[in-house]
């Protein structure tokens, strides 16, 4: 707001040159952010803090204030109009106030026989230098104490409102209604430069007894304007709601001065005051007839609070040694009311907090005011002196870490789906007992999700005709309802997805093949030991989402770390994937257990490895441990790994293809004996009546 010195020099007569006010300001208040000299007066352009725009958005606000931080003495006054006694305020006007919580307060005074003319020139002079355009002299006087008190008016014309004099006693045929209320919907109003505007009900509007006049708290209407011809007037100065004026101002892109004040709210008790001063000025420039009486609706006298705060806190919050009589001065110079109390070893302030000031509600608030007005440069700069202690280490938040730096160097981009999944996804993937909110805002939101998997196959969709291929990962939490509980667990999965040509082209591995490497590679390097790979056995929801020949459990130390597989093509093709997906989801919570920080060092064999591979066409029903059992046993200890690098079908038959490794550290093994120890394999193999493929 810019701020007239010549007019806050009225109030504060030992004002500070603008040089010096600037920087007691700056220090102890708020930030001036500019200065401008107009004319034989100097400008102030002064930032005022939210929470003191309740009471600095006027010059007494910023008076009182700077009196206060720089211990100047203020120079008040009481406005007494001299009313005509002969006239009463009853006989003109009354006031039908509709809804009390949007309009806690609305008063009003009349004055007839005003004359209609320019103002003059020392206050137009004070209204441009503050912003606004001079219009006439009871436009100007309104539009001045706003400026001056911080409360908004407004002046209607009285002959332009409309009374409704149906039933009306003749006595009172010339009494106005003034009617504070909410729109009625599709009503509308004209304002003062021209914009029409539609209202609804949630719009507050001041209105006499046939249409809208203005928009309360906003804008002032065309119909009851203050013109030339205008020979008696309706004072307004009334508290609206600070919320519902934010709204509306906003809802109707209309923003100005008075909007902007009631928007951070307003001291109830200044309406009095403001009509006061607007009647004794138009007493003074206009002339005219002050009707006595005011007309006044107020909901609930408000309570004046008080605070109390004992002395050694003030001085343990600010970390300075402060005199009471000192504190008792700030309170002062504040114009808070105090009352000193002692008690045992300390002394309590027992402080009334005046209505102008809602900033302060607390201890902590008092306290903030003794230190501004104290001056923060006089709390010395002292480091803290308390141990330091080091935070445990969270190996969860580091494992996750580790296993993020894994699947990058893999390839593969980290994403971060919505846990909450559609009607539509729980039919594409045949996902059963599944929990969600009770009442879902939507059906794309409907269900919690069981796994990760869901969200990354949708990722694959939407962007897998951009590339080739896609590798993408996620870190999350699950929802999966165990018998009557919901249990959540943190997962993470993966998915592979790659277009057909390319896959032909990487003959030498699979798409499965390829995607159960980076689970064998992740682990190896969380320094997850014994994992094996089983069938599932149980009719799972993870399950229901893999071709039934491609798909397999994690295990180790028997417990089942994750599982993995190609996605169904029933899902993928509802999708409209036209390729082949490969996804996997591992137990965080378990693989977090299962970490080894300390690897212990196994120097590797200095002989060569020979590799073998073995592919077989199996029983659907025939698990992949009870292959893995035959080919480990039989070759005892020249195999050192065997892994499974692809699941398939052929022929209703299930097709599992092993890459067998066989090493000695004690010497060279020749191609006989591990040609030897592969016939036998095989041979076990055809005595179960599986197919060996040579």
């Amino acid at each position: 707001m810019k701020y007239s010195y010549n007019w806050l020099k009225e109030y504060v007569p030992k004002l500070p040159e603008p040089k010096k006010l600037v920087e007691l300001l700056t220090m102890r208040a708020f930030e001036v952010e500019g200065v401008e000299v107009v004319g034989k007066d100097t400008v102030l352009e002064i930032k005022v803090l939210f929470n003191r725009a309740f009471d600095c958005l006027s010059h007494i606000g910023m008076a009182r204030e700077i009196a206060a931080i720089g211990d100047y003495r203020l120079r008040t006054t009481d406005y007494r109009p001299r009313e005509d006694k002969s006239l009463k305020i009853k006989d003109f006007l009354s006031i039908d106030v509709q809804d009390k919580k949007l309009c806690p307060r609305y008063s009003a005074r009349v004055v007839v026989d005003v004359k209609i003319s320019e103002s003059p020139r020392w206050m137009q002079d004070r209204l441009v230098a503050c912003g606004l355009r001079p219009i006439n002299n009871i436009v100007d006087i309104t539009n001045y104490v706003m400026l001056e008190i911080g409360q908004p008016m407004h002046a209607f014309d009285l002959d332009k409102c409309d009374a409704n004099n149906t039933n009306r006693h003749a006595n009172d045929a010339n009494k106005k209604t003034i009617v504070v209320r909410r729109a009625e919907r599709g009503e509308k109003i004209t304002i003062l430069d021209g914009g029409e505007y539609n209202l609804n009900e949630n719009v507050l509007v001041i209105a006499d007894e046939a249409e809208p006049l203005a928009i309360a708290g906003i804008k002032g209407g065309k119909k009851a304007e203050i013109g030339i011809d205008t020979k008696a007037i309706i004072l307004e100065a009334a508290n609206f709601e600070l919320t519902a004026t934010r709204k509306n101002s906003k809802a109707l892109n209309l923003r100005t001065d008075a909007s902007v004040r009631f928007e951070n709210g307003l001291d109830v008790n200044s309406t009095l005051r403001a009509l006061d001063r607007a009647a004794e000025l138009i007493q003074k420039i206009v002339g005219g007839k002050i009707v006595s009486g005011i007309a006044d609706s107020q909901a609930a006298r408000p309570r004046r609070a008080s605070t109390a705060v004992a002395h050694s806190y003030i001085e343990s919050l600010l970390g300075v040694n402060i005199k009471s009589g000192e504190v008792v001065n700030i309170f002062k110079r504040l114009l808070l009311p105090t009352k000193v109390i002692k008690k045992k070893n300390d002394i309590f302030y027992e402080v009334l907090i005046p209505s102008w000031r809602n900033d302060l509600a607390t201890g902590e608030d008092l306290i903030e005011e003794v230190g501004r007005l104290c001056g923060y440069e006089k709390i010395p700069a002292i480091m803290p002196t308390s141990v330091l202690i080091a935070a445990d280490k969270n190996e969860e938040l580091i494992n996750e870490d580790a296993v993020k730096d894994i699947m990058v160097g893999a390839g593969y981009t980290e994403v971060y789906n919505y846990s909450l999944i559609s009607e539509s996804d729980k039919e594409v993937f045949g996902l059963k007992e599944m929990v969600g909110p009770r009442h879902p805002l939507s059906r794309e939101q409907k269900y919690l999700r069981p796994n990760l998997i869901v969200g990354l196959v949708k990722n694959v969709e939407s962007n897998l005709r951009y590339f080739d291929e896609i590798r993408l990962f996620e870190i999350g939490r699950v929802f999966r309802l165990e018998g009557k509980k919901i249990r959540e667990k943190k997962m993470i999965s993966g998915v592979l997805g790659a277009k057909m040509e390319r896959v032909r082209k990487r003959v030498e591995k699979s798409l499965f093949s390829e995607g159960k490497g980076i689970i064998d590679l992740l682990l190896e390097k969380m320094g997850v030991a014994d994992v094996w790979y089983d069938d599932f056995l149980a009719e799972t929801n993870e399950m229901r989402m893999f071709q039934p020949a491609k798909r397999a459990l994690v295990k180790t130390e028997n417990k089942t770390l994750g599982w993995l597989g190609e996605i169904n093509k029933t899902s993928l093709s509802v999708l409209g994937i036209g390729e082949s997906v490969f996804a996997f989801e591992l137990d965080f919570e378990l693989l977090n257990e299962l970490v080894e920080r300390e690897v212990a060092y196994r120097a590797p064999s200095k002989y060569p490895a020979i590799v073998r591979d073995l592919s077989l066409l199996v029983q659907p029903q025939t698990k992949i441990d009870q292959v893995l059992d035959i080919i480990e046993n039989i070759g005892g200890a020249l195999i050192i790994d065997t892994e499974l690098f692809d699941v398939y079908e052929k022929g209703g038959q299930k097709g599992l293809a092993f890459r067998i490794i066989y090493q000695s550290n004690e010497r060279t093994l020749t191609d006989v004996e591990v040609n030897a120890s592969q016939q036998k394999i095989i041979k076990a193999m055809e005595e179960r009546g599986w197919e060996a493929r040579r």
